[in-house]
């Protein structure tokens, strides 16, 4: 009976994950119609919900642990108070954007409850944390106008933080990634990266000429030269690609972009032959059947289209699974339909990250904007074709899925930027109607 069940329910999930992948696109057919986007939204949170109690459902009956019915109602509690407050407080948020935040993590909590409890519940302290910091932070936006003024502040604070890393940081596969301050450990490199995104911003929105590029590219230099220092080539990675973009959007000269492109496939060679960890990930990469890290392949493979069911698979037996290979845990027992509408749910976000850019004509928020969904997509990129093989492993974790506090609170802290000037974009062309009509009744 209990197998059924859990048949059952996997198909169950995938449906209510399909459609509500569907209505993250289908709602941009109606742009500008607020009553039918409302009612896709609404759908959306609906749809949230029962794949969430589904899922708790089949891992109680396959677990009968009592806690996880505590559990799923404090997940209940925390997912529709981040709702209800952001409708609460800010009228003119981004719904999607909020949905799949919500679905994200949603799947994150599921996810990791049926891999380690206990990391579960610390992932749920921190997205309690998250939920406050995120939630200040579109407030701050509409408040304080002097972020761009702050350019050599990002440039004390972060490479700042990045050289106490290189110095006193802990090793973890190869690279110094983390600090312990007391019983926390944190990851600086994940907040650092939203203050190199607000640091390039503030030196290209006023001016893009030769001599501003070239300072700007030294001292963003410094930051990815810190990274290196720290063995975390993954990170550096990841902050040089969102230069290289955030500058060819700044300046729309594409010698800058393919210039960059070439220092990196040369940076790249280079790090290769420096560093033993990044040879045994592209050996890794190259021969995945021969390493451990083949383990993630054949998840993916023995899930299938339509998975195992959850509370089915061996995820234990991939290596890193709650971090950087939790989308092949996802694979594995939800299935590759799941799966892939997992990538497009992070497909969207991005294209919503992009709208509000575009929107924006402050070109300061504008490339702050470009930088954060950047970042953002790149880093959805690396960990699953790491995950896949399509491309060596970074160690870089699938935002607001994988396990670990400072990727979590950086993400939603990014979030809640974005929430921020969405809500900008919003109130200027409130502001423009209001105008317009003031003027037709003068007139």
């Amino acid at each position: 009976m209990i197998h059924l069940i859990v048949q059952a329910s996997k198909y169950l999930m995938i449906f209510l994950f399909l459609v509500y992948t569907f209505e993250c696109f289908h709602v941009f057919k109606f742009e500008g119609e607020e009553e039918e986007q409302k009612h896709i939204y609404h759908v959306q949170r609906t749809l949230l919900f029962l794949f969430h109690f589904d899922a708790f459902l089949v891992l109680y009956i396959t677990t009968k642990n009592f806690q996880l019915i505590g559990f799923y109602l404090m997940q209940v509690i925390i997912i529709a108070a981040i709702i209800g407050t952001y409708h609460l407080f800010y009228k003119h948020a981004s719904e999607l954007v909020l949905n799949n935040m919500c679905m994200l993590l949603t799947i994150g909590f599921v996810i990791l409850t049926r891999i380690s409890f206990e990391k579960a519940f610390r992932q749920f302290i921190f997205v309690c944390a998250g939920f406050v910091i995120s939630l200040l932070i579109p407030m701050v936006l509409q408040n304080m106008t002097l972020f761009r003024k702050l350019t050599w502040v990002y440039v004390i604070v972060g490479v700042g933080a990045l050289g106490v890393v290189a110095i006193a940081g802990q090793t973890s596969y190869g690279a110094k990634l983390s600090l312990s301050i007391g019983p926390l450990t944190i990851q600086p490199s994940e907040f650092v990266k939203i203050i190199f995104v607000m640091f390039i911003a503030s030196m290209l929105y006023q001016r893009q000429d030769f001599h501003q590029v070239m300072v700007t590219s030294i001292f963003s230099a410094v930051f990815v030269l810190m990274l290196v220092a720290s063995k975390d080539l993954g990170g550096a990675l990841l902050y040089f690609f969102t230069y290289l973009v955030m500058v060819y959007v700044a300046t729309r000269r594409f010698v800058y972009f393919g210039g960059g492109i070439l220092a990196m496939i040369v940076a790249s060679l280079l790090g290769y032959r420096l560093f033993d960890h990044v040879q045994a990930r592209v050996q890794a990469w190259s021969n995945p059947l021969a390493v451990i890290d083949g383990a993630s392949l054949f998840a993916i493979g023995t899930g299938g289209w339509f998975g195992l069911g959850l509370g089915q698979g061996l995820p234990e037996k991939i290596p890193v699974v709650t971090k950087d290979f939790v989308f092949a845990a996802i694979s594995e027992e939800l299935g590759g339909v799941f799966a892939l509408c997992l990538i497009m749910v992070c497909v969207s976000c991005f294209f919503m990250i992009m709208n509000v850019a575009m929107k924006l004509r402050d070109n300061y928020y504008r490339l702050t904007a470009v930088g954060l969904g950047t970042l953002y997509a790149l880093q959805v990129f690396l960990t699953i074709g790491g995950v896949i093989k399509f491309i060596p492993s970074t160690g870089v974790t699938l935002p607001l899925v994988s396990y670990g506090g400072s990727s979590l609170l950086s993400t939603m802290i990014v979030f809640g930027i974005i929430q921020g000037l969405y809500i900008m974009q919003f109130d200027g062309r409130t502001q423009k109607k209001e105008q317009k009509r003031r003027r037709g009744r003068k007139e």
